[in-house]
């Protein structure tokens, strides 16, 4: 059986997804950014094949995707993330119209019509406090993980309202509040407030339409996705592969390479 692989290398953390001759996931890797993109870029692609249970002369081809892509110098084609999370949000959730993707360095807004195709597309800008690292501040100033913030900001009652819009002042202006007693929820609430503030703004650039998808890392974020949810006044979708995107849609269009483009399919 021949394979496709998708490859996203991000600012923080690069991800890869294998799938077989009828788009079903089979293998999947998520690696930290501690060495060099193309090492793990690489790295992170064997560890998938290890998940899969494969070799890598199984793989027909490979594609890559993400802020760091053309670190993806095993394989065959390099394709935007903007295509990628389109295409792989309509695979996980096929009546996605709106993709909302918070990763560790931006934040992309898409319009993509019923066969994964995108139609408008916004990004912030150099700014990233309305991205991971602007969590990734609170989690260095409050010296907690990134997992539990989520859960701690929904235990809020008097959420404190972040100033700045500036990632590099954040941690100076949480430990600030800190300082003046200020409950370590209630701060971090008005962080996940300011972040959801400026993603859904970028949103309503492209124009919200029904469903809602929210793919990348910061998905995993129960605060955020309740936020965004509540702020746009509808559900939001997100899969437990919500992570793995924009590797997925890396992997489904390399798929149409070996196999040739065939109609949109959720992905198994």
């Amino acid at each position: 059986m021949k394979y496709t692989a998708g490859v996203d290398v991000g600012s923080t953390q690069t991800k890869a997804v294998i799938l077989d001759g009828e788009r079903r996931i089979v293998g999947r890797a998520l690696l930290d950014m501690e060495t060099s993109m193309q090492t793990v870029a690489q790295d992170a692609f064997r560890a998938a094949l290890e998940n899969a249970g494969i070799a890598e002369s199984d793989v027909a081809y490979v594609a890559g995707t993400g802020y760091g892509r053309y670190n993806v110098t095993f394989g065959k084609e390099q394709v935007t993330e903007i295509s990628c999370h389109a295409r792989g949000a309509v695979t996980l959730f096929p009546l996605t119209r709106t993709v909302i993707d918070i990763g560790g360095q931006d934040t992309k807004a898409i319009r993509v019509g019923p066969d994964g195709k995108v139609l408008n597309f916004t990004m912030n800008d150099k700014c990233a406090a309305g991205t991971g690292r602007f969590l990734g501040a609170a989690s260095f100033a409050l010296e907690m993980p990134l997992s539990k913030l989520g859960p701690l900001a929904l235990q809020a009652t008097n959420p404190v309202r972040i100033t700045t819009t500036c990632t590099v002042f954040a941690e100076s202006e949480i430990i600030s509040h800190l300082s003046k007693g200020l409950l370590p929820e209630d701060v971090l609430m008005g962080v996940h407030q300011a972040i959801t503030s400026r993603c859904v703004s970028l949103a309503r650039r492209v124009g919200i339409e029904s469903e809602v998808t929210f793919t990348g890392g910061v998905s995993r974020n129960v605060a955020m996705v309740h936020l965004i949810g509540e702020e746009i006044g509808m559900r939001v979708n997100v899969s437990e592969d919500a992570h793995f995107c924009g590797a997925l849609g890396a992997a489904l269009f390399a798929h149409d390479r070996v196999f040739g483009a065939q109609p949109q399919a959720a992905a198994a």
